[in-house]
């Protein structure tokens, strides 16, 4: 099952990361939150893909 991890910003929509597993996007997001969120505000949100 695909995974995407969407970063939002200010201005709506900065970056879109595909992952093939629910576990490696969650562990991504977490890493890099803080990072992102150094720069500039940012939300984020992790979909499954529907079959």
């Amino acid at each position: 099952m695909a995974f995407t991890v969407i970063w939002y910003g200010r201005q709506g929509i900065v970056d879109k990361e595909p992952f093939d597993a629910e576990k490696t996007a969650k562990d991504h997001a977490i890493s890099m939150f803080q990072t992102r969120n150094r720069e500039t505000d940012v939300r984020l949100e992790l979909l499954r893909e529907r079959k």
